[in-house]
């Protein structure tokens, strides 16, 4: 999942362990941040491999704040793993290949200054600048992000607004763990484990739904990966609400979470 925000501001994770790591709690620590970077992930561990924060993630969650101010050539790093759920070293004496298999969730800024799309300050980059942050994410690298999520800067007087809370943690749980039993019972496996073969046996579209798929590709330039995304969103959209069968809405839904692709090619 990427989130693409206004004006976020979270502290990125990887300081404080980079710190932890070094010993060291001082601002030098941000020169060290990128050629360090690669050696974290277990990209580039010498001689003597060991497993970095994508394997560490396995079977849990990677998250990647301040995506595009990652080196590109990390990020591309994420594709084998995303696709296979392993990631594979490879030295001069040995290969080594560990699992990998987690749910990656980053977040971003629109632009480097924060504001492009604010309603409430107007944004100080150029064309360029702009262009440029936002090509450090590959369109390969979107094909495998299931959902692409924009989240709109919040009014300050909404930020207390009690009416504007959304549901309960416990009871999107409950809604969730129902799902998965029913991809569980169907196909004994969860959606996002589905072969593009598998998929095309539990979603029988109608040809309404298959018009908006070809329009959808055409218009955002899917590749045959971002279509079968689709599918296992729309898929999983159906079983969150108790549906056997994909209705046109919940297309129209999936569809609507990879609607970003055409803005990072």
């Amino acid at each position: 999942m990427l989130f693409i925000s206004t004006n976020s501001w979270i502290i990125d994770i990887f300081y404080g362990r980079l710190s932890l790591i070094l010993g060291i709690v001082s601002n030098k620590i941000i020169d060290l941040y990128r050629s360090i970077l690669a050696l974290i992930l277990g990209i580039d561990s010498g001689s003597n491999p060991m497993p970095g924060e994508i394997s560490l993630a396995h079977n849990g969650v990677l998250f990647l704040d301040e995506l595009p101010e990652f080196d590109r050539k990390v990020l591309e790093v994420l594709r084998e793993p995303l696709e296979t759920g392993v990631v594979n070293i490879s030295r001069a004496k040995c290969q080594v290949e560990y699992p990998a298999n987690f749910q990656l969730i980053a977040a971003m800024n629109p632009c480097p200054c924060g504001y492009l799309g604010s309603q409430y300050k107007e944004c100080s980059d150029s064309i360029q600048s702009i262009k440029r942050y936002q090509s450090k994410l590959s369109g390969p690298l979107l094909d495998r992000i299931d959902l692409q999520v924009e989240v709109l800067e919040l009014a300050k007087e909404d930020l207390t607004n009690q009416e504007l809370r959304g549901e309960k943690s416990s009871i999107i749980r409950e809604r969730v763990k129902k799902a998965r039993d029913i991809q569980i019972t169907r196909q004994g496996k969860i959606n996002s484990m589905l072969t593009s073969k598998e998929l095309d046996e539990v979603c029988d579209l109608d040809e309404e739904s298959k018009k908006m798929l070809a329009l959808a590709i055409e218009k955002l330039g899917l590749s045959a990966r971002g279509y079968y995304k689709i599918l296992k969103v729309a898929r999983t959209i159906a079983d969150l609400s108790g549906c056997q069968k994909i209705e046109k809405l919940a297309i129209q839904e999936a569809i609507g979470y990879r609607k970003m692709d055409k803005f990072f090619k």
